[in-house]
Formats: C-alpha cells, sequence, structure tokens
C-alpha cells in the first residue's frame, strides 16, 4: 500500500469538471467552518508500527542502531487500509485510545476509496461506494471525542486517470461524504483531502479537484504523501493551492517523512540515495502549515524494492543514513528577542559519514591548535524562514572536540538543528559536535544544519570561530 504520485497527469475533460464544480456549489451551499488553523501538541508514535515490530525482532542486526534513533523514534502515521468491515471500528478506537493515554496526536491515513491508485501498485479498496459509505461510518466511529488528524485517501484527488466522468463524481461524493461523517462524530477530529505534490497538477487545477470533493467543509489538503519534495516547495505549492480556493478557514499539511533530500529526479518508487525528513511537528513557523507529519512510514516499500507496505530494513537504513539527523531543539536566551518556532526544512542532509549518534557530546574537550576555514549556505527560504548549512574545513592539526560560534547579522532565530548541538543567545549562535562528529583530521570537515525564522534581511552570519580561533 501507499503508492506516491506519478508525474504530472493530464486535466480532466472540460465538461466532467464543468458538471462536477455544479455538483459541488450544492454541496458546499451550507458555507465554511469556522476552523482557525490551530493544532498544538506533539503526535502519537504508534507501537505497533512495522518499524518497531522489526527492531524488536532484530535487536542485533547491524542496521538496528541506525534505524532505531532516526526512524523508529518518531511518530508515524497509521494507515488504515485494508478491507475490514467488521473489526475496522475496534482497531481505531484501540489507536487513538492508545494516543489518548499518551496526550498526544493520532495521525490516521484513510486508504479504502474504491479503485485506490487506478489500480497500481496499491490497489484495492473498497468493493464500492456504499459499502465505502459503510466502512467510514465504522471508521468515524472508532475516532473517539479528542483531537485527531485524518488524511483522507491519498491519491484520491491527484490520480484520477483511470476514472469515467461518472465515476469520478461518485469519487467526490464518497469524499465529501467521508468528511461530514467525520466531523458529525468528532467534532474535534482534523480532515485534509489529497493536494498530490507540487511537482505533479497545478494549483488551480488541484485547487477545482479539492473543491469538487468538498474541501471546503474540511480542515484542508494535504501533500507530498509518499513522496519526496522540498518542503519549501510544498509550501509555495499549498499556498497557491490555498489562493486559487479563495478561503482563508482552510490550512495544509505536508509530509515530510522522506524529503530530507529532496527528490531523484521525477523517480518515485523506492528511489536511491533519499534520506528521512524532519521530525514531525505542529509548531511549522508558517500560518498556512498545521503540521509535518510522517504519513509514510519510512523504510515501507513504494511497490518496487518489495510490495507496497512491506518494511525493508534496506530501505530504512539507507533513508535513516542520508536523511536530516534530529537533535535537541535549539534554544533561545530570555534575552533574545523573539520567541522560537519551528520553520519548515526543505534541503539540508547529512553528509554520508553520518553514524547513528546524535546528541552533542558532553565528554570531549576541544583539543589541538585551529586554523579553519567555513562556508555558509542557505539551502532554501520562504517568506519567514529559511534552512542553512554551515561546513567546517580543519587546517590546522587534528583536533578532538569543536566549538563554533558565529553572530547574525540580523533578526534570524534557528529553531532546530541537526548534526550539532546549538544554542542561541541574542545574535550570537554556538555550535557543538554531535560527538561522532567531533574529530577533525587535518584538511577534515564536518556540516551541520539548521532551520531559523528572519524578519528583514536575511544576511550572511560574521566573526566564524573555531574553538575560539577565528575562521576564514
Amino acid at each position: 500500500m501507499h503508492s506516491s504520485p506519478r508525474t504530472r497527469l493530464a486535466a480532466i475533460i472540460a465538461a466532467a469538471t464543468a458538471a462536477l464544480a455544479a455538483t459541488a456549489v450544492g454541496l458546499l451551499a451550507g458555507g465554511e467552518p469556522s476552523y482557525a488553523g490551530t493544532l498544538t501538541g506533539t503526535f502519537y508514535k504508534d507501537p505497533n508500527s512495522k518499524v518497531l515490530q522489526w527492531l524488536a525482532a532484530n535487536p542485533n542486526d547491524s542496521r538496528a542502531a541506525l534505524i532505531r534513533d532516526r526512524i523508529g523514534a518518531q511518530p508515524q502515521g497509521r494507515w488504515f487500509a485494508s478491507w475490514n468491515p467488521s473489526t475496522i471500528q475496534s482497531e481505531v478506537s484501540a489507536y487513538v485510545a492508545g494516543a489518548a493515554s499518551a496526550n498526544q496526536i493520532p495521525l490516521a491515513i484513510v486508504y479504502e476509496i474504491p479503485n485506490r491508485d487506478c489500480g497500481g501498485a496499491s490497489a484495492g479498496g473498497a468493493p464500492d461506494f456504499t459499502q465505502y459509505r459503510s466502512w467510514v461510518d465504522s471508521f468515524a466511529r472508532g475516532l473517539g471525542t479528542r483531537t485527531a488528524v485524518v488524511l483522507l485517501e491519498p491519491d484520491s484527488l491527484a490520480l484520477q486517470t483511470c476514472l469515467s466522468s461518472t465515476e469520478l463524481a461518485n469519487r467526490n461524493s464518497a469524499l465529501a461524504y467521508a468528511i461530514s461523517t467525520i466531523k458529525a462524530n468528532n467534532p474535534s477530529a482534523k480532515v485534509y483531502l489529497d493536494a498530490g505534490h507540487s511537482a505533479w497538477n497545478s494549483a488551480a487545477d488541484q485547487a477545482q479537484r479539492l473543491v469538487n470533493a468538498g474541501v471546503r467543509s474540511a480542515d484542508g489538503f494535504y501533500s507530498n504523501v509518499s513522496n519526496f519534495r522540498w518542503t519549501a516547495d510544498e509550501i509555495a505549492y499549498g499556498k497557491n493551492v490555498l489562493n486559487a480556493i479563495g478561503s482563508a478557514n482552510l490550512h495544509q499539511v505536508i509530509d515530510v517523512s522522506r524529503n530530507g533530500k529532496g527528490p531523484n529526479g521525477s523517480e518515485w518508487c523506492d528511489p536511491s540515495g533519499r534520506g528521512v525528513g524532519v521530525p514531525p511537528t505542529t509548531n511549522t513557523g508558517e500560518a498556512t502549515v498545521d503540521a509535518f507529519v510522517w504519513a509514510k512510514p519510512p523504510g515501507e516499500a513504494d511497490g518496487c524494492a518489495a510490495s507496497a507496505g512491506t518494511f525493508v530494513p534496506d530501505l530504512a537504513y539507507q533513508l535513516a543514513l542520508n536523511g536530516v539527523v534530529p537533535t535537541a531543539t535549539a534554544t533561545t536566551s530570555p534575552s533574545s528577542s523573539r520567541s522560537a518556532s519551528a520553520s519548515p526544512s526543505a534541503s539540508t542532509s547529512p553528509s554520508a559519514s553520518t553514524s547513528p549518534s546524535a546528541s552533542p557530546s558532553a565528554s570531549t574537550s576541544p583539543t589541538g591548535s585551529t586554523s579553519c576555514s567555513v562556508a555558509y549556505r542557505v539551502d532554501s527560504q520562504w517568506n519567514n524562514g529559511f534552512t542553512a548549512t554551515v561546513t567546517i574545513t580543519n587546517r590546522g592539526p587534528a583536533i578532538n572536540g569543536w566549538t563554533l560560534t558565529f553572530t547574525f547579522t540580523g533578526s534570524q532565530i534557528i529553531t532546530n538543528s541537526w548534526n550539532a548541538g546549538v544554542t542561541q543567545s541574542g545574535t550570537a549562535v554556538t555550535a557543538k559536535d554531535a560527538g561522532w562528529n567531533g574529530s577533525l583530521a587535518t584538511g577534515g570537515t564536518a556540516s551541520f544544519g539548521f532551520q531559523a525564522t528572519y524578519s528583514g534581511t536575511n544576511g550572511t552570519p560574521t566573526g566564524f570561530k573555531l574553538n575560539g580561533v577565528a575562521c576564514s
């Protein structure tokens, strides 16, 4: 299961689009919801996820430590993708009860629409729309009353080439039914519809598809599920979709589970060299984005490395090895003029020498004289945030343990970092090695990255010093 989008698809024929738009007007005549986009808290780490099952069964595998630290430690969504009308309510109820006991937010991905994936690697779904509605009724009854995030039917709106105009109208009606049913059973549920991703359909086309399926009765839409597109590209795309819809009440959710190194061209089916993205969070630093989530569980195949949904440890290991390394969230002292809020990561990934440990070293004191050079690069920037990579090159004798300090020239506030422990006081920043990357031979390099917010001009930092010595 969990197939990912293909390449850009042709638009629906004009007559079908016009007919469905007219249907949408009737569906949405009741007006828009008052949901303001506030989603706070942490997502639920499902103890029954496939990665945790594999780790429990393979504790001595050479890949286990890295997979545990960078994938198993993160909350991921639960896919409800099996045709199980007699047990779906109890399965959902057990899942959300576990989240409630942990005081966390469950992330449920509903994947049962008839003719899902257009018969591709994740083919299946309910036998017909009547039975689908009954299945949705049971799913909704299991949700309880607490906050839950529901990503409704990946690929259902972005991938429609296999549907006739009648089949498409039936699908849109079923999606609108699912939204209203879930909301009626649990008014605290946040429901989002499929928007594909930034390299698939145009924003105007996708907006019309969303409106036809009743998005104005939902909380918004999600993008990048089972894909690898940069976060900044998805934010920009989502804003364009929102503008095309013309609703201030809707927001977006972005799957960042496998976008730590961005896409591999247009390849979507288990491409090589990809990496996990930043950890899931509701603290996105972007007003239109309710959450960054791990919807597609890293390590579960798209259908090429193995059958769709199968956990493949080699895939998980490569994603972990190449991906963003989470560290403790950067802290800002009270003297700072702005509070920290997370911003989207879009492009930074660790070097190939990354090892499982990601915690800053507290036991190693910096040793050795220092001569150095520093390269600073902004990887991705949007209207109020950016990501950057800092690369240190040791030009002097070997050192064991490093601390890099520098000064921002503007209002930049670091909110998250990887491959180093980073703190900030006012404009002054201190980055300490993460333990595993603390030893630098002569000519050796170390890189770390961070997310930050800014206002005004995003200038280049100055005054780089390695272990107290100025760098060129």
